[in-house]
């Protein structure tokens, strides 16, 4: 997992938590329509950070591998 995967599992997450928090009612039906319009303002985000680079932002590397390239070990 790269930074920039990591940084949209994060802007999920969090958009998720501040969409569930500013609402009155707190059932399961809220908590799961809060995570999936987290999930959606990730979404948008990664695919109009790939439409400007022109780059795909997931990538089939786990963070085990990501160390290794960052650290030189793999080249």
């Amino acid at each position: 997992m790269t930074n920039m995967e990591l940084v949209l599992n994060m802007l999920a997450e969090t958009s998720s938590t501040e969409i569930s928090k500013s609402k009155t009612r707190k059932g399961f039906k809220e908590a799961e329509d809060s995570v999936i319009k987290g999930g959606n303002i990730a979404r948008i985000a990664k695919e109009q950070l790939e439409k400007e680079t022109g780059k795909k932002v997931v990538s089939d590397k786990n963070a085990k591998d990501i160390r290794k390239l960052n650290s030189g070990a793999e080249q």
